[in-house]
């Protein structure tokens, strides 16, 4: 690995160089924290804007440790100006403080030119999380979308909607049911997983054939974006 000390004392520009260094070096193990995170999502709102500020808030970080360096003062006055940002992010999940955190990490570390921890830390934090994506610990049962429509509050109706879940689907879970039209109608919401070869188009199709069903509306987990 580059020398990042001997660059200083052979260089009239060794601290541009070097702030360089950090900055790419923490885009790039940024990104691939972000990356990560894509791969082992598993819920049903994938937010866009949230991977890259996974990016950007290790951006941030390095700048903002490579401007404080070693001066005091620097610190405390940036820790000033922070103060008068209010942050209120509320985050649906745990997981995803813990990645905000591990970006904050990377960037600190290569803003204080401890590349060597920033680089070891940052793929011990990444293959953990494949680790544990795949482990028992992962979730073994998710859901592949949702699903929403209204149907006669009947039994006919009700048995054909059972029979045709149970043909496609290989699970799914009944999150809200509403009455309407006075109980005459019911309102569902599911998250299902297909069965495997299954077509969303073949499993859409088949629920309309229930005469009575209305607003069918399936969105996929891929094509979910915040909800």
């Amino acid at each position: 690995m580059l020398d990042f000390l001997t660059l200083q004392t052979m260089t009239n520009h060794a601290s541009v160089i070097t702030l360089i260094y950090a900055v790419l070096l923490a885009f790039i193990l940024a990104t691939l924290i972000a990356i990560t995170y894509e791969k082992t999502y598993r819920a049903l709102s994938y937010s866009r804007n949230y991977v890259q500020s996974l990016i950007l808030i290790a951006l941030v970080s390095t700048t903002v440790m490579e401007a404080v360096g070693d001066s005091l003062a620097r610190g405390i006055g940036i820790m000033a100006a922070m103060a008068v940002i209010r942050f209120r992010t509320n985050f649906k999940d745990s997981r995803d403080i813990v990645f905000i955190f591990a970006s904050l990490a990377v960037g600190v570390s290569c803003g204080v030119n401890g590349f060597e921890i920033a680089i070891v830390g940052a793929f011990a934090f990444m293959i953990a999380a494949f680790l544990l994506y795949f482990s028992p610990f992962g979730e073994s049962s998710y859901f592949d979308g949702m699903l929403r429509f209204n149907l006669e509050n009947d039994p006919q109706s009700k048995q054909a909607l059972e029979r045709v879940m149970q043909k496609y689907c290989k699970s799914f879970a009944l999150i809200t049911l509403r009455d309407l039209a006075q109980g005459n109608r019911l309102d569902y919401a599911y998250q299902v997983k297909l069965k495997r070869n299954v077509r969303q188009d073949d499993f859409v199709g088949e629920l309309n054939k229930i005469p009575s069903i209305q607003g069918i509306n399936f969105m996929m987990q891929e094509a979910t974006v915040e909800l």
